[in-house]
């Protein structure tokens, strides 16, 4: 499971590293890449490579035809890349994914169970700017989905 925000860089060929507690997910299921792509937001999604496939599986399940479902693959299995973790630990985004995540020097690691989000440090901090009215109308769905 991935956990917890870690802030990390850039360096100018495209590497980041992979937070310390993402590589042990890794190495307890003796993995050395992650499957990352790019989001529905400006960031980029990475997940373990059994994760990824049983996404694919299900998306591979849903009506071909559905404009939503079509988009999702454009946007998710289009996007996707497989990315070593090198022995000191990064990885090396493509550039395609850099721009579309808008990352420059500064990224955010964000872990949401299944798979981690990696984000531009300022793109995040503005994504998530909510207003009081906002945090109420979030409340109010979450209770309405029983958390």
């Amino acid at each position: 499971m991935f956990r917890g925000r870690y802030e990390h860089t850039i360096d100018a060929k495209g590497r980041t590293s992979l937070p310390a507690r993402y590589r042990d997910v890794l190495a307890s299921m003796a993995e050395r890449r992650i499957i990352l792509t790019s989001g529905l937001d400006p960031c980029l999604v990475a997940y373990t490579t059994p994760e990824w496939t049983a996404f694919e599986e299900k998306l591979a399940k849903l009506p071909q035809f559905d404009r939503a479902v079509q988009k999702l693959r454009r946007i998710y299995v289009s996007g996707a890349v497989e990315c070593d973790v090198d022995d000191s630990g990064r990885i090396l985004i493509p550039p395609t994914l850099r721009e579309h995540a808008k990352l420059t020097k500064d990224v955010l690691w964000a872990g949401s169970g299944k798979y981690a989000e990696l984000w531009d440090k300022e793109v995040w901090k503005k994504a998530f700017e909510t207003t009081d009215e906002e945090r109420v109308d979030i409340s109010t769905r979450l209770a309405e989905l029983g958390l």
